[in-house]
């Protein structure tokens, strides 16, 4: 907070008070700007510092010991995935999970009910879930897990 008291002082010469109607108001967001950005400045320096402790790069590097099946796909594997998928089911995961839209925005769009979006897309999540699975343990039996 102090920090951004300073700010505003030491640049209060900045602030052109002949270009806003309203100088009090335009005065309050321009000081309200300088405490969001002071108050993001801060936490940027101080990020890597979690519970009083220091992150260093060995800390980031050090192995995930409870690594799963979905852990050792790729990128490339599961977009596979998504293809196996129906096309009907397909469009609306894709339209909902990476386009993020709406149920009722998606109905709209592919002419369907809402309740149609919604159930296409329960059974395509339990569809990838069972490709998935299938392919984190063909795998797990194929490469030794790290």
């Amino acid at each position: 907070m102090n920090e951004g008291f300073i700010k505003l002082f030491k640049n209060i010469h900045q602030f052109e008070e002949s270009r806003h109607a309203d100088v009090l108001a335009s005065l309050k967001g321009w000081f309200k700007r300088i405490l969001v950005n002071t108050c993001i400045d801060h936490y940027r320096k101080n990020a890597s510092y979690i519970n009083g402790q220091m992150l260093s790069e060995d800390a980031e590097n050090i192995a995930d010991k409870q690594e799963t099946g979905i852990d050792i796909l790729s990128y490339k594997e599961i977009i596979e995935a998504i293809r196996e998928l129906s096309p009907a089911y397909r469009t609306v995961f894709n339209l909902f999970v990476i386009e993020g839209l709406t149920h009722e925005e998606i109905a709209q769009h592919l002419g369907i009910s809402v309740g149609s979006s919604k159930s296409n897309l329960s059974k395509a999540r339990e569809n990838l879930r069972k490709i998935l699975t299938k392919k984190t343990d063909q795998k797990a039996y194929v490469e030794p897990v790290r």
